[in-house]
């Protein structure tokens, strides 16, 4: 699969509208993508094994979206073959008044995962540069002070901030892979109306998500000044085409796979004095009656 024309290249300028949420790739049909998506799960499986087993590296995926888009879907079938005790998944909602005591960052930092590990966040600090800028009101409440709540500073700022704590995630061993499904207004109606006509769905559809739709235009504005600003080499965004359900999923698993590979993750060498312990249980054992 050809990530360049899925991910966001750092330092440059991209528009949303230059990436088509019913694109496909070189798949002209779902089961070819199905069938990728299953090789793919078995080497992330291997691949999760290693991780853990070497306990150097971490790694952290961030979902982003608009409502139905399918960031659960995502996460369920994508880890669907990774063991749980190496995967974590954090949902983050409106901070606590806990949480609104500390810095935004905090909630985030508390939820990273350990060394060998997957960590997921369905939605994270990322909020604090879309709702929180599409809705004023949050901001005003939020306990910080009042000369970080220039307008016209405060967003750069957050974007500086996140920047400069992903690279400081990368340095110390955890990966961090951002990915925005991108699934047109269009789709998401359909979705929506699919939700309130199906009774097995009903409890997935809220009143808000349709009032969040009517600001449409300033979350894709919101979210291209995320993109522009906030996709590094350390830490890039992946634009996923998410109108077509079975190529997200595809298309995330590919990457992820991707990404755990490039880290070269090996099996721990033991020791000679490890071997030699092994050697001697083995003695031990062999000698049971």
């Amino acid at each position: 699969m050809n990530h360049k024309n899925l991910i966001v290249p750092p330092e440059k300028k991209i528009r949303l509208k230059d990436y088509d949420p019913a694109y496909t790739g070189k798949y002209t049909a779902r089961e070819e993508a199905d069938k990728k998506l299953a090789e793919d799960l078995r080497r992330l499986n291997e691949m999760q094994n290693t991780l853990y087993a070497q306990d150097t590296y971490a790694l952290l995926v961030i979902f982003q979206a608009m409502d139905a888009a399918g960031k659960d879907g995502a996460v369920k079938h994508v880890m669907s073959g990774v063991n749980p005790q190496g995967c974590q998944v954090y949902s983050f909602k409106a901070p606590s008044s806990e949480e609104l005591d500390h810095d935004y960052l905090w909630r985030a930092m508390k939820a990273l995962p350990e060394r060998g590990r997957i960590g997921i966040f369905n939605r994270s600090y990322y909020e604090e540069t879309l709702v929180v800028r599409v809705h004023p009101q949050i901001l005003a409440n939020q306990r910080v002070p009042a000369e970080e709540k220039n307008k016209k500073k405060i967003w750069r700022r957050r974007f500086e901030d996140i920047n400069n704590f992903e690279r400081y995630l990368s340095r110390n061993g955890i990966v961090v892979v951002k990915f925005f499904l991108n699934v047109s207004k269009e789709e998401q109606k359909k979705r929506f109306m699919e939700r309130i006509d199906t009774p097995e769905k009903n409890w997935k559809f809220s009143a808000t998500d349709v009032k969040e739709r009517g600001h449409w235009d300033e979350y894709m504005h919101a979210y291209e000044e995320v993109f522009n600003h906030t996709s590094t080499e350390w830490a890039p965004w992946y634009i996923i085409p998410a109108d077509n359900k079975w190529f997200t999923r595809a298309a995330v698993a590919d990457i992820i796979v991707s990404k755990l590979k490039s880290l070269d993750l090996k099996y721990p060498t033991l020791s000679k004095e490890r071997m030699d312990e092994l050697l001697q249980a083995k003695e031990m054992l062999e000698k049971e009656l």
